[in-house]
């Protein structure tokens, strides 16, 4: 019985898990600030790139918060891609940036993440980048 009671809180705690994302009338989800921090995009597909030839994507916010938003860290999935950031705190209602450079060795698909630590949330924020790495012709 008590093992019965177990999975039913999990399974209710999971379904509770589970949210939708506003849309807005062309179908897309909105940009939602959560914490403070309204990302750009956390996701930016590159398309095809070139083998061999480093490329760096730039994911930007806003501070929508009350207080200054400070990067604590970011973290590349993998030692394929490097990182940088904004160093200072950004002021509310400033903006700054997280860039990750790909260093475009192997050939093929790819999706690589960067996770992103604030002061803002204890959640981290993972942000994404995609493509497909091409022979050079």
């Amino acid at each position: 019985m008590k093992a019965i009671k177990i999975s039913m809180l999990a399974l209710a705690l999971g379904l509770m898990s589970f949210s939708v994302l506003p849309t807005d009338k062309t179908g897309t989800e909105k940009v939602t600030p959560i914490a403070g921090i309204a990302w750009k995009s956390e996701t930016v597909d590159l398309g095809t790139i070139p083998q061999g030839t480093p490329k760096t994507i730039e994911f930007e916010f806003k501070n929508t918060s009350d207080k200054s938003v400070i990067i604590t860290t970011v973290k590349p999935a993998c030692g394929c891609t490097a990182a940088d950031y904004t160093k200072e705190p950004i002021a509310p209602g400033k903006s700054g940036f997280v860039k990750a450079t790909y260093n475009a060795a192997a050939l093929g698909s790819f999706t690589k993440t960067v996770t992103v630590t604030t002061n803002i949330d204890a959640t981290p924020k993972v942000l994404t980048f995609k493509g497909t790495v091409q022979a050079k012709a």
